[in-house]
C-alpha cells in the first residue's frame, strides 16, 4: 500500500436495499494528492460506492473516513462543505440556464451574505458576487469554456455538457474529487480533453481525485491505483501493471484484455 495518509478511507462498508447487496465489506484507501480508479463490470457496485462516500445512500455497516474524520452519518450537503465534490454518471445540470450560471449555482455553499443583501445587490452581497463571479471565471477559462459561457447548456453538446459538470465539482473548491464515468459516451478527441482536464486539475491543484471509467486504456494510463469491484466485492487492488494481470479482473472481465 502507498505509504501517504489516506485523504479517503472506505473501511469495510457493506450496503444492502432488501434482500438485494450492493457492496459487501468494501475496504480501501485514497492516499492524499493520489488518483485512484474503480473499475468493474456494469452491476458492480461502483456508483453505489460514490453514493455512499458522497452521502446520498447510507451503508448499514462499515465506516467512511474523510482526512481521518467519520462523515458516515453526515449529510450530502456538509460533506460538500468540507470538501468532497463530485460528477455525475447521468448529467445533472441545470439545462435552462447557461454554463456560467451552472457554476455560480455551485458556489452558494461559499456564500455569507444574507437573502436581503443579496436581493439588494450591495455593499457585502456586491463584493461577494465579484468574487465569486471571478471564482468561476478561471474555471471556465481553465475548462476552455469561453466561448460557451453565456450559452443555455441545454444546447451544449455531450461532451460540453460534460464539462461543464466537470467545472461545477471545481466550484465548490473541493480537495477530494469523486469522477462517476467523465468520459462515457464521448467521442475519442473529447475522451482526451477531459483526460488532459483531470490530470491538469490533480497536478495544478494536487487534487485527490477518485474515478469511475469503463475506458480501462484511460485508467490504466492516468491511475496512481486501481480498486476492483465486482458484485459488490473488492475483488483487487493494486498499480495498474497489477490489476492488468490479476486473475479475478480478467476473470471478471470475461476473460477481456483490461489494458491496452
Amino acid at each position: 500500500m502507498v505509504n501517504t495518509p489516506a485523504k479517503l478511507h472506505v473501511q469495510d462498508i457493506s450496503l444492502s436495499f432488501g434482500g438485494i447487496r450492493a457492496l459487501l465489506n468494501v475496504d480501501f484507501q485514497v492516499p492524499q494528492g493520489s488518483i485512484l480508479a474503480v473499475i468493474g463490470p456494469n452491476g458492480a457496485g461502483k456508483t453505489s460506492l460514490i453514493n455512499s462516500i458522497t452521502g446520498f445512500y447510507s451503508p448499514q455497516e462499515g465506516a467512511i473516513l474523510f482526512e481521518g474524520r467519520n462523515i458516515t452519518k453526515l449529510p450530502p450537503y456538509k460533506r460538500a462543505q468540507i470538501g468532497i465534490s463530485r460528477t455525475f454518471q447521468n448529467i445533472a445540470l441545470y439545462t435552462n440556464m447557461t454554463a456560467l450560471d451552472n457554476l455560480m449555482a455551485a458556489r452558494h455553499i461559499h456564500m455569507k451574505t444574507n437573502m436581503l443583501t443579496g436581493a439588494l445587490f450591495v455593499g457585502a452581497a456586491k463584493r461577494e458576487e465579484i468574487e465569486h463571479r471571478a471564482v468561476v471565471e478561471e474555471i471556465i477559462d481553465f475548462l476552455e469554456m469561453e466561448n460557451v459561457r453565456k450559452t443555455i447548456v441545454g444546447n451544449l453538446s455531450y461532451g460540453l455538457r460534460k464539462r461543464v459538470e466537470l467545472g461545477r465539482a471545481l466550484a465548490l473548491e473541493p480537495s477530494l474529487l469523486l469522477l462517476d464515468e467523465p468520459m462515457a459516451g464521448m467521442n475519442v478527441e473529447e475522451k482526451e480533453d477531459m483526460a488532459r482536464f483531470i490530470l491538469d486539475i490533480h497536478e495544478r491543484q494536487d487534487m485527490t481525485i477518485m474515478l469511475i471509467e469503463h475506458d480501462m486504456g484511460l485508467v490504466m494510463d492516468i491511475s496512481d491505483r486501481v480498486v476492483a469491484l465486482d458484485f459488490g466485492r473488492k475483488i483487487a487492488e493494486g498499480t495498474p501493471d497489477e490489476i492488468k494481470q490479476n486473475p479475478a479482473v480478467i476473470q471478471a472481465y470475461l476473460g477481456q484484455e483490461v489494458g491496452r
